[in-house]
């Protein structure tokens, strides 16, 4: 199978990840039928020695010196490390080997390797970002000024473009290990213990020796070639075996895709592939846009579309009326499962401060209870997470392919920190997934051949959209009381209300804004005391009304 793809004029190559199923497998030796189940068991058992070997070389180079020499990218010698992370391990000479009697090839060590190498790799931006707060820790670690924000973005290795989340995360740990030890940590490998490696198969750090993958006659299916224990621990190669493993590829991957070696990983007793794929897509354009997609982020409306096209004598018109993305119904689903996790972890707090170290006390086993149900509304509130994600960036690059536009533009909501604004807003915030959203928005639009660009969310709600001049929030004259941001005029003489009981030029106002324009109207009840029904015989309390159109006139009082 080759591995070279053509690419045609203005493509581009794109490496993406689908997930596959291996349901069966089949011993190319003997013939043998290997269920579902059975080939679990045998992919468990060779993951179960790459994790192992995984695990020790964490252990082992689990510290600073370590890491911040494989992230030099030059060995003792001055020589440049290859980039796949198994060979430069071995560069480095961090080996490892199997338990004793255990007899395995050299490609599972290689995976072992691969998986280490890689975790060990992604520690370098932690260990900088833990640095950077510990150098500029702040006076008080849950306030932190203007200076001290500056001074953090600064130190952290491109700061500017951190998430706010992500700093004070870490300062939160922090400030958890210094209540616990009575001082700061020197680093995040005293402030973090080595991670764990998972039970995988990371295929792609081997060769043809250990696994192959080749397309069949269907262009929607292929078979996987691997080598398995037979054992849980071989004792020689005789108890490896060649197992073929029928593969059937999502929709998703193109017939002209070029397959690469998957990831094996176990789920629910059965063996998942998340199969890399090569294809070539439309090269997108970094300039040259006449056709672009905006997209503002909301509450109740999570995303707001428009598109616009830009002329060739510099004017923008927008095109159609826009588009919207509600997912109320979703938000409150997870706004009800946030709260139910809380108060699970809340009771299981309170049962482990009970139970303390005694391994026999009764409440052992309802512990034990509280802590699967807490994993049980996580795995569903990650679900939920994932399909909100998909469906809110599918349904945007289908809006920007609908109206042919090459580039879509979202605000920039990273930093955006859901605290100080109350209990509901603070949850309805943070459960937006705005980043899941806009990573999948990425994925799915390079497909398409279309860029995203974040757009910086300072001054964007300032401007009036169609004549971009400031705009002075003030209250709707149909909604006299509610807050003012809701219903906006531009600055200037444009922006004044009128005089008299209704704008100068207008025959009649909007039915919504009609019933609130006479001088004797009183304002809407907002108390439940206000709130009678009719008929009961009691008297509301005399209101003003809030218009500027009734000021100085005199105010009767109503009776029901």
């Amino acid at each position: 199978m080759s591995r070279k793809l053509p690419l045609g004029e203005g493509e581009t190559a794109r490496t993406a990840c689908a997930r596959g199923l291996l349901r069966a497998g089949v011993v190319a030796k003997t013939g043998e039928v290997l269920s579902a189940a059975a080939l679990a068991e045998r992919v468990g058992w060779a993951a179960g020695l790459v994790s192992g070997m995984a695990a020790e070389l964490l252990a082992a180079h689990w510290n600073a010196a370590d890491v911040g020499m494989l992230a030099s990218g030059v060995d003792g010698g001055g020589r440049t490390l290859p980039s796949k992370a198994w060979m430069a391990l071995r560069r480095l000479g961090w080996s490892v080997a199997p338990p004793g009697g255990v007899r395995v090839n050299d490609r599972i060590v290689r995976m072992a390797q691969e998986q280490a190498g890689r975790m060990l790799r992604s520690a370098t931006w932690r260990a900088g970002l833990t640095a950077a707060v510990l150098t500029t820790w702040p006076a008080e670690a849950g306030k932190r000024t203007a200076e001290e924000w500056d001074a953090v973005r600064e130190a952290v290795p491109g700061g500017r473009h951190v998430p706010s989340s992500v700093i004070n995360s870490r300062t939160r740990q922090i400030a958890a290990f210094t209540k616990k030890h009575g001082r700061l940590p020197a680093d995040v490998f005293e402030l973090e213990a080595a991670p764990g490696s998972a039970r995988m198969l990371s295929l792609a750090a081997c060769d043809g020796q250990q696994a192959i993958i080749a397309r069949g006659d269907d262009p929607g299916r292929a078979l996987l070639r691997l080598q398995l224990p037979t054992r849980p621990d071989p004792r020689s190669y005789r108890d490896w075996t060649w197992v073929e493993c029928p593969l059937t590829l999502p929709p998703t991957v193109p017939p002209g895709a070029v397959l690469h070696l998957p990831t094996l990983r176990l789920h629910r007793g059965r063996v998942r592939a998340d199969l890399a794929y090569t294809h070539a897509v439309t090269r997108t354009r970094r300039s040259g846009h006449t056709v672009a997609l905006g997209v503002d982020w909301g509450l109740n409306t999570l995303l707001s579309a428009g598109t616009v096209r830009l002329h060739d004598d510099g004017s923008i018109t927008a095109l159609g009326s826009g588009a919207q993305f509600r997912a109320a119904g979703v938000l409150a689903k997870q706004h009800r499962l946030c709260r139910l996790s809380e108060h699970l972890h809340a009771k299981a707090d309170h049962h482990q401060r009970l139970i303390g170290d005694n391994a026999e006390h009764p409440l052992g086993a309802r512990h034990e209870v509280l802590r699967q149900e807490i994993r049980r509304v996580s795995a569903r509130r990650s679900n939920l997470n994932d399909a909100l994600a998909q469906s809110a960036a599918r349904w945007t690059v289908d809006q920007a392919i609908a109206a042919g536009a090459s580039v879509i533009y979202v605000e920039d909501l990273r930093s955006l920190e859901a605290r100080g604004m109350g209990r509901t807003l603070n949850t309805r915030l943070s459960q937006q997934i705005r980043g899941q959203i806009v990573d999948r928005m990425r994925h799915l639009a390079a497909e398409a051949g279309i860029a995203v660009v974040t757009v910086p969310a300072r001054n964007t709600s300032r401007h009036c959209p169609r004549c971009l001049v400031p705009l002075r929030h003030r209250k709707a004259p149909d909604q006299p009381a509610a807050p003012g941001w809701k219903w906006a005029r531009p600055l200037g003489p444009a922006g004044q209300r009128p005089e008299g009981h209704a704008p100068p030029g207008r025959r009649r106002l909007p039915r919504a804004a009609h019933r609130h324009q006479d001088v004797t109207t009183i304002s809407t009840p907002t108390s439940r005391q206000a709130a009678t029904r009719s008929g009961t015989g009691r008297r509301l309390p005399p209101a003003r009304s809030r218009h500027p159109s009734t000021m100085g006139t005199t105010h009767t009082r109503h009776h029901v």
